[in-house]
């Protein structure tokens, strides 16, 4: 054998031409099919998916398994000390978020879709563990609210957090990359908390926009939801969380179009919930009062809406807590209609008062049972149908899509947590047009259409129109040392010109300034980091045009405009173009230098 491998060594069947090129086109094609940089998401997505899952079920396990285990059957027995707790709760919350957060009206998931939109992933993780127990004091003190929000907020906290911890560890991160992990860390934390991967996956990616998707973050989104998925049900199991009672029933073409008048029903009550919302969250962060006293007035209304609720229908359903128990007891358990509309009213007015006046979490559970309960009413009083199964997952998944802006989120959720697919045509159907009825309302204010929608009426506008017109430049002769003590750290840009004497030779970014080492700072000049691969552009170029520049692959992340006279007249980035549609980016800090 070895002389055999000898032989075919020492010919020339390496040397063929044909083999040669083969070879080369396989490598090619290779190159070709694995130019993407999937590799690192490989490493990254798993260790945000475990560090969330671990987190995120330990938070679970302290509210459902722990404080709600104690005080629902104590709140059933005891309806006088509701009101009390619920106070204590909401108080508790109050100081927690007032002394040790840095603005108190900023958690969840608008935390998570603000830092997305204006702040490049980057959230202050100082007070994370605070805001995680304020979610315990709001929600497991019997807050009308659900576990999403302390899991997205978790998750997306801890996917930001690790994008500094992994540079660290000489992981290459680019700056654009921390928004993929703070979406795919709130991805895991919305799987883990619903035992439902493919819902967080679909919830989180859908969660920044009204009309689109967060297309970057799909894959280490997937990866994170599945991981984390996996690390809950190692603790808890892998049953679905709630149980249909009816079986998967064939569907008639006349429940389809019931669907749709259902789906009517549930839009109209979801927009008008979430002008609400908006109307009285606005309304909270604008009074001029302290913040625990904002949570006062909202545990106490609180309280009242599940005091009177079960005053009127003594039982085991009460509007008030994560209200998990309530999913099963609505679907599977006869009530009587009255019973079924009432309770979702105060459910709404409920998760109004808790969440409108400040409360640490969010609605999609409480819209998932408003909308079950609804349905299930639709199906007795109006249609006399048995079906109220099927009714109650179309109202679930209308009030998810309508007041979320996630139809695919809301079918999927239902189709995961159900356990059961026969349900997906009528709840897309209902989705659809709940979404559509609903307009544009939404529970999120942080929420954007996403800014492509509108990307033709930038044809016409010319650059000069929206260009940075004070630009605050940095002398190439500076050691990074100055750069960084007198120009980064009183401008928050994360790009600034270069300027030898008066003219511009480059441009350099603040994220340079990881790439070398603390020590070397005094002796490195910034001439000696700056990228002089840039791009000029005239006053009157095309918006559109100046829009391509900035987006094609290895694009500079901001363009110099010259003057006729060749000087500097101005800068322009992404940020000022996608702002002069009146969608863009509302931070007060531009993303290149300038006083703006």
């Amino acid at each position: 054998m070895v002389g055999l491998l000898a032989s075919i060594k020492d010919s020339r069947w390496f040397d063929n031409t044909l083999v040669r090129k083969c070879s080369a086109l396989i490598s090619d094609d290779l190159s070709a099919t694995y130019s993407r940089d999937t590799r690192k998401w490989l490493i990254v997505a798993p260790i945000i998916g475990v560090a969330a899952g671990l987190v995120i079920t330990a938070i679970t396990m302290v509210i459902l398994r722990g404080v709600w285990a104690v005080l629902l059957p104590y709140f059933l027995a005891h309806h006088g000390a509701i009101i009390p707790i619920t106070l204590l709760g909401f108080f508790l919350t109050g100081l927690i978020m007032q002394f040790l957060t840095r603005n108190p009206d900023r958690h969840s998931t608008e935390e998570i879709i603000e830092s997305y939109h204006e702040h490049q992933g980057d959230i202050d993780v100082r007070p994370f563990w605070f805001k995680l127990l304020a979610a315990v004091t709001t929600v497991g003190f019997g807050g009308s609210a659900a576990l999403e929000g302390p899991s997205i907020y978790g998750g997306g906290a801890i996917g930001s957090w690790l994008w500094v911890k992994l540079r660290r560890f000489g992981i290459d991160l680019a700056p654009h990359e921390r928004r993929i992990m703070l979406i795919s860390g709130a991805a895991a934390g919305m799987a883990a908390v619903f035992r439902a991967p493919l819902t967080g996956l679909i919830f989180a990616l859908e969660m920044p926009y009204k009309d689109d998707l967060a297309h970057e973050a799909l894959l280490p989104s997937l990866i994170a939801s599945v991981v984390a998925y996996a690390v809950l049900v190692s603790f808890v199991g892998t049953a679905p969380l709630f149980a249909f009672g009816g079986g998967p029933l064939p569907f008639s073409d006349a429940d389809l179009l019931w669907s749709v008048l259902l789906a009517v029903i549930c839009g109209f009550i979801a927009m008008n919930f979430a002008n609400g919302f908006r109307r009285t969250r606005t309304f909270f962060v604008n009074l001029r009062t302290p913040h625990t006293v904002k949570l006062l007035i909202g545990g106490l209304l609180t309280g009242i809406c599940g005091l009177a609720y079960i005053t009127l229908y003594p039982g085991k359903l009460i509007p008030l807590g994560p209200n998990y128990e309530a999913v099963n007891i609505i679907l599977n358990q006869p009530r009587a209609s009255g019973e079924l509309v009432a309770f979702a009213v105060f459910k709404l007015l409920a998760t109004l008062f808790s969440l409108g006046c400040g409360g640490v979490s969010a609605m999609f559970v409480p819209l998932f049972l408003c909308g079950g309960a609804i349905g299930k009413a639709f199906a007795q009083s109006l249609l006399h149908s048995s079906r109220g199964d099927l009714f109650a997952a179309v109202g679930m998944a209308c009030f998810i899509a309508a007041g979320y802006k996630t139809p695919l989120a809301a079918v999927v959720f239902v189709a995961e947590t159900s356990g059961s697919h026969s349900y997906i045509i009528p709840t897309l159907i209902g989705a659809a047009v709940a979404y559509a009825v609903s307009g544009e309302a939404s529970a999120s204010g942080d929420q954007r259409l996403h800014q492509a929608a509108r990307i033709s009426e930038l044809s016409g506008l010319r650059v000069a129109e929206v260009m940075q017109r004070h630009v605050v430049s940095v002398q190439a002769s500076s050691t990074v040392r100055s750069f960084a003590d007198s120009v980064a750290a009183h401008h928050r840009h994360a790009i600034f010109p270069v300027s030898e004497g008066a003219q511009i030779v480059g441009t350099v970014s603040v994220w340079e300034l990881s790439k070398v080492a603390p020590e070397r700072w005094e002796r490195t000049l910034v001439r000696d980091i700056a990228d002089r691969d840039v791009t000029w552009v005239s006053a009157d170029t095309d918006l559109l045009e100046a829009l391509r520049l900035l987006t094609r692959e290895n694009a500079q992340q901001v363009l110099l405009v010259t003057a006729p006279d060749g000087a500097l007249a101005g800068i322009v980035t992404k940020t000022d173009i996608l702002r002069s549609l009146g969608n863009g980016p509302n931070g007060n800090a531009h993303a290149a230098g300038g006083h703006g």
